[in-house]
């Protein structure tokens, strides 16, 4: 193996059994039996120490000769580097000769003896059976071009799950293509892959449908998995190390799964952060990458699976060692994470989910860890510099985990320690206003907040809510627990009468940490944030922005309309959120909505709406959705068919958190 400190992947700045022919010379001799060979108790069990290899003529002169005679064209400086670091085995025991006097010291030459592939012990300088070098040539030259070919492809299937969506998105900044891509949006962008399912989950909540873009990503990045695990094998017979070539590239197949596995850990977990800068590089939205983290788990599980059952074939014998049980303890912890991160378990208790998803995430890269570190050890070889390069992956993974991690930290210590107000809005509805945030009316944001006291047992627990400035919605003219409100918010409010900084989230009561929320003057809040949904420039450059809304969904698209010159609001509630109506309807009396339709009670026709915008005559239409799934993938089908079948254009937002 080629130094690993300063080395990567095989093929990338690392070359293992380099010379190949000096490796083989090596490896040729070190199963013999040499005079200083140590019998253990009469067992029938051999040892040979480095000190022994480092002071035996035979061993060293047979090596020496070996070398001389496989190694033509090999520059004389690497063969001795080589032979000071490896011919005894270990690099603390240096030999007595050098190469060049080992090879001196041989005589006659060529020597006399010949040993055949049966002999099992030496006692002179002997010349090198040819069926042992050949095997131990075509193993080693065999595993190496394995390893840097499934480097190869791991890298490439790296590089192409990250990097496609960023070439994806910088592609519309070219001339021209942003007309195509216009043209595409209602075939492959907006339309699901199943029906109309999209925020809404498939039956039996078997999940919830890509988009046929995304479907097209999930496809092609199955394919490359595939291709990349069937393709490039080179069985060499006779072998050191297989029997047969069934058993050898049975092996093979081991080796690539578990690279790949290795491969997709950094991807898996990038996917799946909130601080993912692909979200940054690219105009996909953070449950896109959801989406796609969870085929990614999926892939990295079924290589896990695989990779156990091709070792089970090829290394049975090994079944009880430490390094087995760890790899076996990971496949399980791969396949249990995988089965329970379903919509299923996510829709019964998402807290109990994430917990959980947490911990065996962790397990799984100790499992890996240890099983790669411990396999190290039964081979002779360590980490840092005698390594086969997997740990490269795993150092990956966990420095996005920890990058993501810390990145969250410093958000939560930048919005410092705040105290919110909670004022009860009625039916299950709360208003959360938290005094000094500035950032800014952008549309299209979100914020984690923890309520560290309203669960002391879960302090860590947070959710996402869209915010609002408090400033657009004015003050609530509702009581909290110590203090009463006066007035009603005012057309201008966010201009004039309010000039405190803050942000305001308006929640409907769910069974997590929600439920809790009651009437407070002071409660502990703490903010993560904020977090785009998704790349708000296109939406805003359109002739007109619809902003359709269902319930709480309203909060979420308020800001757009401070945004935007040309807005139509269409909202409707339940007859029990008629409270929740009272406390924005102030919002959205503004110049710029030059259409407003609110329904209490009653429900709109989503592609009524969407034919109407269509008629007008606009050139672009930007819409925006955010409430009940239903009402989501209604609005996403009433937009691509307006899309295929007009000249009006349409930019499509979903602002739903279904993940």
């Amino acid at each position: 193996m080629a130094p690993g400190a300063l080395a990567l992947l095989e093929g990338f700045g690392r070359t293992s059994y380099d010379p190949l022919c000096a490796e083989s010379c090596l490896r040729s001799f070190t199963s013999l039996m040499l005079p200083c060979t140590n019998m253990e108790d009469g067992m029938g069990m051999m040892s040979t120490p480095p000190s022994c290899r480092a002071q035996s003529t035979p061993f060293l002169t047979s090596v020496a000769w070996c070398m001389s005679d496989k190694c033509v064209g090999v520059p004389a400086s690497k063969l001795e580097a080589y032979w000071e670091d490896w011919v005894t085995g270990d690099k603390g025991v240096q030999p007595k000769w050098t190469f060049s006097e080992a090879l001196a010291n041989v005589d006659p030459r060529p020597p006399k003896a010949q040993l055949n592939s049966s002999d099992t012990t030496l006692n002179a300088t002997s010349i090198v059976a040819p069926t042992t070098y050949l095997s131990q040539w075509n193993v080693l030259g065999a595993v190496r071009d394995e390893t840097a070919i499934e480097s190869k492809y791991s890298v490439s299937l790296v590089v192409i799950t990250v990097g496609l969506p960023v070439v994806i998105t910088w592609l519309g900044y070219l001339p021209w293509i942003p007309i195509v891509f216009d043209k595409l949006k209602p075939y492959v962008v907006y339309p699901s892959t199943i029906g109309t399912y999209s925020v809404r989950p498939l039956p039996f909540l078997l999940g919830n449908a890509p988009t046929t873009g995304q479907g097209i990503f999930i496809a092609l990045f199955i394919v490359l998995n595939v291709v990349f695990t069937a393709v490039e094998y080179h069985v060499r017979q006779p072998s050191a190390w297989f029997a047969n070539g069934w058993h050898e590239l049975i092996a093979y197949l081991l080796y690539r799964t578990g690279s790949f596995a290795f491969a997709l850990l950094p991807v898996l977990l990038l996917f799946s952060s909130r601080n993912n800068v692909l979200m940054w590089l690219t105009n996909w939205s953070h449950s896109t990458y959801l989406l796609l983290h969870r085929w990614v788990g999926r892939m990295f599980a079924l290589y896990a699976v695989l990779h156990s059952i091709f070792g089970l074939l090829t290394y049975k014998e090994y079944e009880d060692t430490v390094w087995w049980k760890w790899g076996a303890a990971a496949t399980v912890f791969s396949v249990v994470i995988c089965l329970g991160g379903g919509l299923y378990v996510r829709r019964a208790n998402y807290e109990i989910f994430l917990v959980s998803h947490i911990v065996l995430a962790v397990l799984i890269v100790v499992g890996c860890w240890h099983h790669l570190v411990l396999w190290y050890e039964s081979m002779g070889m360590h980490l840092p510099d005698y390594t086969s390069g997997y740990e490269d992956w795993l150092y990956t993974a966990i420095a996005v985990w920890f990058a993501d991690r810390l990145v969250r930290g410093i958000r939560v210590l930048k919005s410092g320690i705040r105290r919110s107000v909670v004022t009860d809005l009625g039916s299950g509805y709360v208003r959360v206003d938290i005094p000094g945030i500035r950032w800014g009316v952008e549309p299209g944001n979100h914020v984690y907040v923890y309520f560290p006291t309203l669960s002391p047992l879960r302090p860590w627990e947070n959710h996402p809510f869209s915010i609002v400035p408090t400033a657009i919605l004015g003050q609530s003219n509702r009581p909290s627990s110590t203090s009463e409100f006066s007035g009603s918010p005012s057309p201008s409010a966010h201009r004039d009468e309010e000039k405190q900084a803050g942000v305001t989230l308006l929640i409907k009561k769910s069974a997590g940490i929600t439920k809790h929320l009651e009437r407070h003057s002071g409660l502990l809040t703490l903010l993560e944030g904020p977090y785009p949904n998704g790349d708000s420039k296109d939406l805003l450059r359109c002739d007109r922005l619809v902003l359709i809304a269902g319930g709480i969904g309203i909060t979420s698209l308020l800001p757009w309309a401070y945004n935007h010159w040309n807005v139509r609001v269409v909202w409707s509630v339940k007859d029990s959120a008629a409270g929740l109506v009272d406390e924005v309807k102030g919002a959205l009396d503004t110049s710029s909505i030059t259409q407003k339709d609110i329904r209490i009670g009653n429900r709109f026709n989503a592609s009524e709406i969407i034919e109407e915008e269509a008629s007008v005559g606009w050139h672009k239409v930007g819409v925006i959705v955010s409430g009940p799934g239903s009402l989501c993938d209604e609005v996403r089908a009433a937009v691509s068919l307006a899309g295929r079948a007009g000249q009006t254009k349409f930019n499509l937002d979903v602002d739903a958190y279904s993940w």
